[in-house]
């Protein structure tokens, strides 16, 4: 598992880089997000040893389980890459140095009022629903500027460092890169509307992240093709 994990994430860092240099990019600007739903912390741990940038996770009540025995010398950061439920957001902010997943006004203001009090500064990423698919949890794009204007205005706690998606599944290249491209543009144009600098867009998973970095991805979230398939 050791040796299988280690080779994984090796071929996965070249091809980032290939990916990264067909548009004039470096593969050391793209990070890796090493997604360890079901994953035991002893494998976590290696994922660590062998320097990916952060550890995903779905669930908060996962997360906390997993943090328990977590080693406290250990300081990869961790990122809540699922979706929050408002009523699970205050254990959310205990366990996680990112949110990627603020889908709402609502859930934004929540997590504002319980970092405030405690003077926590908390990185968040709103997840828009860029492919428009009833499956998928994220803020539609025509709702995103509203999103934006929420955080930046009512939620000072927050620091706001860009944009996730999750992809409908099963589509080509063509369609993966048009819906990547289309959040790139989104993105560009929430900092133009703001005068702010969003600079992560977390997007691409085992199936399409080279696709997502030559879309200017920096930041893509890897399972699978880490691991090996999830046993439940």
């Amino acid at each position: 598992m050791v040796i299988r994990i280690r080779e994984n994430i090796l071929k996965i860092r070249e091809r980032i880089e290939n990916a990264a240099l067909h548009t004039g990019r470096r593969g050391e600007d793209v990070r890796l997000v090493a997604v360890t739903k079901t994953r035991s912390v002893e494998e976590m741990l290696e994922v660590c040893r062998c320097r990916v940038d952060a550890l995903g996770e779905n669930r908060v009540q996962e997360a906390l389980s997993k943090i328990s025995s977590w080693p406290a010398d250990n300081g990869v950061p961790w990122h809540l890459i699922g979706h929050l439920q408002s009523n699970k957001a205050r254990k959310a902010i205990e366990a996680f140095r990112c949110i990627q997943s603020v889908d709402s006004s609502s859930l934004a203001r929540n997590l504002q009022n319980i970092c405030s009090p405690i003077g926590r500064t908390l990185e968040v990423m709103a997840e828009v629903n860029i492919g428009d698919d009833a499956n998928k949890f994220g803020v539609l794009a025509k709702d995103l500027p509203a999103l934006v204007e929420t955080i930046l205005s009512e939620c000072p706690s927050l620091s706001l460092s860009g944009f996730m998606t999750i992809l409908p599944m099963g589509l080509d290249e063509s369609a993966a890169r048009t819906l990547f491209a289309g959040l790139r543009d989104l993105r560009n144009a929430m900092e133009i509307r703001s005068g702010r600098s969003f600079r992560e867009l977390s997007m691409g998973m085992s199936g399409d992240f080279e696709f997502a970095v030559m879309e200017g991805s920096t930041m893509v979230r890897i399972g699978s093709a880490i691991f090996g398939e999830r046993n439940y």
